[in-house]
């Protein structure tokens, strides 16, 4: 028999990572950074078909000190990197980032000197979404992940631990000119 049973109903049991992990993934607060075509399906998302409000984004926000989601929607050329890593920057911790598209995932189609190959060049990104340009659906879909992610985050100690671990795992890697596909 647990403590479960012996408490008188409407009791709650958890822990305050749990608490602080549910407050924060139902409340992000996105920032405006689309910078191509991407950033139409990211609008989109805002509007009554698919309602980001039912998660807790009703608003997307213009000052970065308010937000603590970026989603860079499109290519990032040379010259708006560095505004967006100042953007970055300037939003408070804790912050998560959404590459949205496959320019700002890869370079995309765009293999030439004016566009960044890749937004993990410039931030750290939480979260990659494929598609050129992807569907709110899939927007939507990995805000979701995102937020399941964020739910399960650690707080103080327990995260510099878990981000030490991630580091380690991170530099124990194989290169991927190792790589090998799979062989059936």
């Amino acid at each position: 028999m647990g403590i479960e049973e012996k408490l008188p109903s409407g009791v709650l049991l958890t822990t305050v990572e749990g608490v602080a992990g549910y407050m924060r993934k139902a409340s992000f607060w996105p920032a405006t950074f689309g910078l191509a075509c991407c950033a139409i399906e990211m609008m989109t998302t805002g509007g009554p078909k698919y309602d980001l409000a039912r998660f807790g984004m009703e608003v997307f926000r213009a000052s970065p000190r308010q937000a603590d989601l970026m989603i860079v929607a499109g290519r990032v050329s040379q010259k708006m990197a560095p505004v967006l890593r100042q953007i970055y920057d300037q939003m408070p911790d804790p912050k998560w980032v959404l590459a949205m598209g496959v320019c700002a995932s890869s370079g995309g189609m765009f293999n030439n000197y004016a566009v960044v190959q890749g937004v993990d060049h410039v931030v750290p990104v939480d979260m990659y979404l494929p598609g050129c340009p992807p569907r709110p659906e899939m927007l939507i879909d990995a805000i979701l992940k995102l937020h399941d992610q964020v739910q399960h985050t650690k707080l103080g100690v327990n995260r510099l631990a878990e981000i030490e671990a991630q580091e380690e795992s991170a530099l124990n890697a194989l290169p991927t000119s190792q790589m090998k596909g799979l062989l059936r």
